[in-house]
C-alpha cells in the first residue's frame, strides 16, 4: 500500500498515515452530534482511504439528526456528499490511484437482490447509513464501494465543492428518469430547496418545453430565481397553485410533477395539476406529516403514473459529475456557507434556517 505525501511530491509507505488520528463528527443519538478523536481506518487489500474535501449537509442528515433512522446506529459517522483525494490504495485495487479527485455518492449497487426487471442491487447500503460518511477528515473506500459504488473522478477544472454535490443531483436525474421526463415535455417542481433548483437546471438541459417552479417561501423562491431563468415561478401563498399551472396550460396540466417539498399539500396538489397519461413523482419524504389522502378517482381517470424515488444509482453519479463540469447545473453557486468539522453543529443549524441553499461542511480545515 501507498500514501501520498504532497509536501513532499513523492510516494511514501502507508505508515505514514496508519496508526495517525482523525477527528470525526460522530452521532451518538437523538439531536447528540459530537466531534472527538478516532483512528485513522487502516486500509484493506481491496479498499482506499479518502482525505476528505468537502462533505455537504443534506436534509436526510437532518431528518436522521432530529428522528433516527432506523438503518443508522449510534454511534456512527453520518454524512454523503462527499469529495476528497485519495492518499492511499489497497493493493488489491486498481480502480483508484493515490492522487485521484473523487466525487463519493451514497448509495452501493451490489449482488444479493435480483428484482423482476433483472437489475441486481443491495438493498439499504448507503454511505453514511450503514458504514461510516463524511463528516470527518478521512473516510475508507470499503471493497464494495471500490467495485460497486457511486465514486466517479473530479475532471481538473470540477471544484472539490462542486464534485460534492453529484450525490443530491444524482438523486435528481434519477426522480426525472423514472419519471420519464425528455425533450418536448413540460414539468413543475414544487419546493426550491438545492433538489428542486437542480432540478429546475436540468429540465430546461434536458429540453423542456415550460417549466413551473413553486415556493411557499419568498426567500426561497429568490433564491432559485437568481440561479434559474426561464421559469414560470409561483408563490404558493399567493397564488393557487393548481389553478394557475391548469390555466397557463388550458386546463391541460403538466407532464411531469415532481415533488421536493416534504408535505402533503405539494404531494396533492401535484396530483391534482398533473396532466392525463403524466407522471407524479413524490421526490419529497414526509416527516411529521398526517397520512396522504387522495381521492383515486383522480389517477383513475387521469390515467397518470404516481411514483416515489429515494438514492440514485452510480450512473446517474457520473451523469450527474458530467452535468457539473459542463456547467449546465452550476454547483459552486449552490454552495452558500462553509464550516470547518468542528461547527458541524453550526452547519446543521444553518441548513435548517434556509437562509441558503447548500452548506459545506470543511473537515481538514482549521484542523
Amino acid at each position: 500500500m501507498y500514501c501520498l505525501c504532497r509536501k513532499l511530491t513523492k510516494l511514501w509507505p502507508c505508515a505514514m498515515i496508519g496508526g495517525m488520528k482523525m477527528n470525526a463528527a460522530f452521532l451518538d443519538g437523538i439531536e447528540d452530534i459530537n466531534v472527538r478523536q478516532t483512528d485513522v481506518p487502516k486500509v484493506a487489500a481491496g479498499e482506499a482511504l479518502l482525505k476528505v474535501d468537502t462533505c455537504a449537509v443534506c436534509g436526510s442528515d437532518l431528518k436522521i439528526f432530529r428522528y433516527g433512522n432506523k438503518r443508522v446506529k449510534f454511534p456512527t459517522i453520518v454524512g454523503h456528499e462527499v469529495s476528497g483525494e485519495v492518499v492511499e490504495v489497497g493493493s488489491a485495487v486498481e480502480a483508484v490511484r493515490v492522487g485521484d479527485r473523487l466525487a463519493i455518492g451514497a448509495d452501493i449497487p451490489g449482488v444479493w437482490n435480483t428484482n423482476v426487471a433483472g437489475k441486481t442491487e443491495f438493498v439499504d447500503y448507503a454511505t453514511g447509513h450503514e458504514f461510516a460518511g463524511g463528516f470527518a477528515q478521512y473516510m475508507l473506500l470499503n471493497a464494495d464501494m471500490i467495485r460497486f459504488g457511486p465514486m466517479t473522478r473530479l475532471p481538473d477544472e470540477l471544484s472539490f465543492e462542486a464534485g460534492a454535490l453529484a450525490e443530491p443531483l444524482a438523486c435528481a436525474l434519477h426522480g426525472l428518469e423514472l419519471a420519464q421526463f425528455g425533450p418536448g415535455r413540460s414539468i413543475a417542481v414544487i419546493g426550491l430547496g438545492p433538489i428542486g433548483v437542480m432540478i429546475l437546471q436540468v429540465a430546461h438541459a434536458y429540453g423542456a418545453t415550460k417549466v413551473f417552479g413553486i415556493q411557499r417561501s419568498k426567500k426561497r423562491l429568490a433564491m432559485a430565481q437568481e440561479m434559474v431563468g426561464d421559469v414560470r415561478y409561483i408563490a404558493s401563498e399567493e397564488e393557487d397553485v393548481v389553478e394557475t399551472v391548469l390555466a397557463e396550460t388550458k386546463g391541460l396540466g403538466v407532464d411531469c410533477v415532481i415533488t421536493s417539498a416534504g408535505t402533503v399539500q405539494s404531494h396533492v396538489d401535484a396530483i391534482h395539476m398533473v396532466a392525463h397519461r403524466g407522471y407524479v413523482n413524490l421526490f419529497g419524504g414526509l416527516r411529521g406529516e398526517p397520512p396522504l389522502s387522495i381521492d383515486s378517482n383522480i389517477i383513475h381517470y387521469k390515467e397518470c403514473f404516481v411514483m416515489g424515488t429515494h438514492g440514485s444509482q452510480p450512473r446517474h453519479h457520473k451523469q450527474a459529475v458530467h452535468l457539473l463540469a459542463s456547467g449546465k447545473v452550476s454547483g459552486d453557486r449552490y454552495i452558500h456557507r462553509r464550516f470547518p468539522l468542528q461547527q458541524i453543529r453550526d452547519a446543521y443549524a444553518y441548513h435548517e434556517s434556509r437562509q441558503g441553499l447548500k452548506v459545506a461542511v470543511k473537515p481538514n480545515e482549521g484542523a
